[in-house]
C-alpha cells in the first residue's frame, strides 16, 4: 500500500512539473516571437479620420454595477472623448442595485444638455451578469464599432483616434490597447499586479498577435466590429470571462484581432487583497470554464495551424498552471521524504528539474516585458530581481484560492459574476478602508492557508535531518507567499 501511495504521488508530481515545463516553453517561444515582431516595422491600412466619409458611428458601451466611488470620474473622462458627436454614442449600461443609480442619472442628464448623445441603460434583473448588459445594449446601438470601457478605465482622449482607424481592414474584427496602471506603485500588492499584467500584455498579447495566434480581448479598453459580435454568436453568459468566450468563437470563424502595444489606456489595480481575490477567482474559474467549453472546438479545427492550435490550447490552460503549481507545492515535502528513503528513485529526481529550468525561462521572459516598460538600465534590473521574487512568492500565495477556481470551472460549478470593488484612489496616502463593496466575511480558504504557512515551515524544518537543502528556497517562498496572502487577508477585514 506504501508503495501504491508514493507511485500515486511521483506520477502527479511529475505531469504537474511537465505541464509547468510545456508552459514555460510556450511563454519562450512567445518571447522569441514578441523579440521577432519589435524588430518588424508594421503597417497597416487606416481609416482617414480627416476625410468625413470615412469616420464610421461609434458606440461607447460602459457597463456599471454599483460603481459609487469612480462614477464621476469615469463619466468626466468619457465626455473628453474626441470624435465627432454626431458619429458617437456612449451607452451606460447601469445594473447598480444601490443609491448611486440616481447620481449617475444626473450626471447623465447633465451631459446631455451638453449636446452629447449618452443613454442610461436599466435592465430588471442582471441575468448574464456582465455579458448580458452588453447584449442589452447591443440591441439599440448605433455604432459600427463598440468600444468598451469597465468603470475603473481612463482612456486619453484621443483613445477613439488610434483605435478605430484600424478597421479599414475588414478583416480585423476587434482592435484591443494595453493596460496601464494609475497606482502601479501603491502598495507591495498593486506592484506585483502590475508586473503580472504587464508580461500579459507584452510578452503574451504580442507574442500571440505577431504570428496570428488567438488572442484575448480584454473585457476592457478595446473596441469590437458590431458585425463580429454578431457573427460570432453575440455574448454568452455561460461563463465568468464572456470576453475570453467571445474572442474565440470569434478567430475560430477568421476574424482577426489587432492588439496595440503602444496604445495605453490606464485604470486602478486592486489595493486591497479581498478585492485581488474576487478578481483573480473570477479570471481563472472563468479560464477554465472557457477550457472547457472551447478547447475541441480550437483542436479541431480546420482553418488554424498546429502551432495556432498548441498556442491556443495553453492559453486557454493558463489559469490551469496554479493547480499544477499547488500540486507541485503540495507534493514537494513528501517527495522529499520519498527521495531520502527510497534512494532507487534518484534518477527519476534528477530527471524532474523541470521546476528549476521553468522558472529560469520565466525570469528571462520576464525581464524582456519589464524593461520595455520600466527600462533597462542596472537599477532597472535590480528593481525587476526583487519584484520578480516577490511575485513569485505571492504567485505561490494564492496558489490554493485559483486551484479551487480553476476546479470549480472545469468541474462545471456555476457561480455568479462577483464584482471587482473599485476605489478611487488618487496618491499613496488615500484610504480603502471604509469601501462599502468590500467583503467582512472570513474566507474557509484563509484557515486552510494559515494552515500551509505552518506546512511549508515543516518542509523548511525537515530539510535539516533529511540534509537535503535543494527545495528549501522553494518552501521558504511557499512559506512567505501563504503568509503574505493570509495576513493580508486578515488586516483587510479590519
Amino acid at each position: 500500500m506504501g508503495m501504491v501511495i508514493t507511485y500515486i504521488i511521483l506520477v502527479v508530481y511529475g505531469i504537474s512539473l511537465l505541464l509547468i515545463f510545456l508552459y514555460s516553453l510556450a511563454q519562450l517561444n512567445l518571447l522569441v516571437n514578441y523579440l521577432g515582431y519589435k524588430r518588424r516595422n508594421q503597417t497597416a491600412p487606416k481609416f482617414n479620420l480627416l476625410d468625413p466619409r470615412e469616420i464610421p458611428y461609434v458606440t461607447i458601451q460602459l457597463p456599471v454595477y454599483n460603481e459609487e466611488y469612480v462614477m464621476d470620474r469615469l463619466l468626466e473622462n468619457i465626455a473628453k472623448i474626441e470624435y465627432p458627436k454626431s458619429k458617437l454614442e456612449i451607452q451606460v449600461l447601469d445594473d447598480s442595485t444601490d443609491d448611486s443609480v440616481l447620481k449617475t442619472a444626473e450626471s447623465i442628464k447633465e451631459l446631455q444638455e451638453t449636446g452629447l448623445d449618452i443613454v442610461h441603460i436599466r435592465r430588471e434583473n442582471r441575468q448574464g451578469f456582465k455579458a448580458g448588459a452588453l447584449k442589452e445594449g447591443l440591441k439599440i446601438a448605433k455604432g459600427e464599432f463598440i468600444a468598451i470601457f469597465d468603470a475603473d478605465f481612463l482612456p486619453d482622449s484621443d483613445w477613439l483616434k488610434k483605435t478605430v482607424i484600424y478597421f479599414k481592414d475588414e478583416e480585423i474584427g476587434v482592435v484591443q490597447t494595453r493596460w496601464g496602471h494609475i497606482n502601479r506603485d501603491y502598495s507591495v500588492l498593486t506592484r506585483i499586479q502590475a508586473f503580472a499584467l504587464d508580461a500579459h500584455f507584452t510578452l503574451e498579447q504580442v507574442g500571440r498577435n505577431s504570428k496570428g495566434h488567438f488572442i484575448n480581448f480584454n473585457g476592457t479598453a478595446g473596441i469590437w466590429r458590431k458585425e463580429c459580435i454578431i457573427d460570432a454568436g453575440n455574448w454568452e453568459g455561460d461563463t465568468l470571462t464572456e470576453d475570453l468566450d467571445l474572442s474565440y468563437r470569434a478567430q475560430l470563424k477568421n476574424w482577426k484581432f489587432k492588439y496595440l502595444e503602444d496604445v495605453e489606456t490606464p485604470a486602478e489595480l486592486p489595493v486591497v487583497i479581498s478585492a485581488a481575490r474576487s478578481q483573480q477567482f473570477r479570471w481563472n474559474k472563468g479560464g477554465a470554464e472557457n477550457f472547457r467549453k472551447s478547447v475541441w472546438s480550437v483542436v479541431s479545427a480546420k482553418n488554424i495551424s498546429f502551432k495556432t492550435k498548441f498556442h491556443g490550447v495553453m492559453h486557454l490552460l493558463n489559469s490551469s498552471m496554479f493547480l499544477c503549481v499547488f500540486l507541485v507545492a503540495l507534493l514537494s515535502i513528501p517527495a522529499m521524504y520519498i527521495k531520502n528513503i527510497y534512494p532507487q528513485f534518484d534518477g527519476l529526481f534528477n530527471a524532474l528539474n523541470f521546476f528549476i529550468v521553468s522558472t529560469i525561462i520565466l525570469f528571462v521572459c520576464y525581464w524582456f516585458t519589464y524593461k520595455s516598460i520600466q527600462g533597462s538600465s542596472f537599477d532597472n534590473f535590480v528593481d525587476y530581481i526583487k519584484l520578480f521574487f516577490t511575485f513569485f512568492a505571492v504567485a505561490l500565495g494564492f496558489s490554493l484560492h485559483n486551484s479551487i477556481a480553476v476546479l470549480e470551472g472545469h468541474m462545471g460549478k456555476r457561480s455568479e459574476f462577483v464584482r471587482t470593488p473599485k476605489f478611487n484612489l488618487n496618491n499613496l496616502t488615500d484610504s480603502w478602508k471604509g469601501n462599502k463593496y468590500l467583503t467582512k466575511k472570513l474566507s474557509p480558504n484563509m484557515i486552510l492557508e494559515a494552515a500551509l504557512v505552518v506546512y511549508f515551515l515543516f518542509g523548511m524544518y525537515s530539510a535539516i535531518p533529511l540534509d537535503d537543502f535543494g527545495l528549501f528556497p522553494f518552501h521558504f517562498m511557499l512559506f512567505l507567499g501563504f503568509g503574505f496572502v493570509f495576513t493580508k487577508s486578515l488586516t483587510a477585514r479590519a
